[in-house]
């Protein structure tokens, strides 16, 4: 039988200096008993992973909205797509792959429908403005709740990696700084092989500079990225890639920017406008109609605003939920 020191031992065996040793956690936000079998850091992972935030996932764009292909990224996907570029590296490097993996598994959760065109509009409407980064801390501190307790009590490493994934702060932990880039990693080429497979960009349109360093292929991309993380972060406390790769990465995601992300051929393609009106909608009528909030947030109208609690409604929803809700309340039923 493998218990939970069995496995805290082990980690002093097999990882190097820099990497989170489970039994050395700076803890939880309220204690409680640890589990006999699981780390700190496989706890917070069970957690994310079982989350009804994390399922919704599987529901809300990453970049292309309400794609008809069965092959475009979702931002369930490219969750797991990151867990599996970060653990590659921590693995490489001697880190924490648990850890890792727990980061990366949680570090998206407060998306908004719509992807980023979602939280741009959020962020305008809201009065204190709206990042994912931080929403995402919300939801695993206040908003995943269960009958034994707030939030799912994770522990400092994981919430600091999830809080400071995207934003100028870097991790604490070399888990944490892993996950922060490899999100990056994944998103630049991932977004690519979809832009590539709509026909929204050709192979032949990125920037060759960056493609003769990094690969023509998705598949090579990534490894040569992986590859260059590992050899410039095992044995360092800090993560990082060598000066010549990032600044080819930065080439394509500037081009990704430029060319797709902020795209108002594919804006107006994918009628942004519309899903603009659809989120601005369902947040003055629920603001006006507070009581038809779910219940769960009902229940704490007495700590937080009822702005704060529509807020988190929204954000909450997935592409399809926002549409559907938005055509039972503003549509006629004669209209469809």
């Amino acid at each position: 039988m493998i218990i939970r020191e069995t496995v805290e031992a082990r980690e002093y065996e097999t990882l190097l200096p820099y990497g989170a040793k489970s039994a050395e956690s700076k803890g939880r936000l309220h204690d409680e008993e640890k589990c006999r079998f699981r780390t700190e850091y496989q706890r917070d992972r069970d957690r994310i992973i079982h989350s009804k935030a994390f399922r919704r996932l599987m529901h809300k764009t990453q970049v292309f909205l309400s794609p008809e292909g069965d092959h475009f990224r979702t931002r369930l996907t490219h969750t797991i797509e990151v867990s599996q570029i970060a653990r590659t590296i921590s693995r490489g490097c001697g880190l924490n792959e648990d850890l890792t993996e727990a980061i990366a598994m949680g570090h998206d959760l407060g998306h908004t429908p719509f992807g980023h065109s979602g939280e741009s509009v959020l962020n305008r409407i809201y009065s204190k403005g709206f990042r994912h980064n931080v929403q995402s801390l919300r939801v695993v501190d206040v908003l995943e709740s269960s009958s034994s307790r707030r939030g799912m009590n994770l522990t400092m490493e994981v919430r600091d990696g999830i809080l400071n994934h995207t934003g100028n702060v870097r991790p604490f932990t070399v888990e944490g700084q892993v996950v922060k880039i490899s999100d990056r990693i994944a998103y630049i080429n991932h977004d690519i092989d979809d832009a590539i497979r709509s026909g929204i960009i050709s192979i032949e349109d990125l920037p060759k500079s960056s493609i003769g360093i990094l690969g023509k292929t998705h598949k090579e991309r990534i490894d040569t990225l992986v590859r260059d993380m590992i050899e410039n972060t095992c044995g360092r406390p800090e993560a990082s890639m060598s000066e010549e790769k990032l600044e080819a990465m930065n080439e394509l995601r500037s081009f990704m920017f430029s060319r797709v992300y902020n795209s108002r051929e594919i804006k107006r393609f994918e009628n942004v406008d519309k899903l603009d009106i659809v989120i601005e909608s369902l947040y003055d009528y629920f603001m006006e109609n507070q009581d038809q909030l779910p219940e769960e947030l009902l229940e704490m109208k007495d700590e937080f605003s009822s702005e704060e609690l529509v807020k988190d409604h929204i954000a909450s929803m997935t592409d399809r939920y926002a549409l559907n809700l938005y055509s039972r309340i503003f549509v006629p039923a004669g209209w469809k």
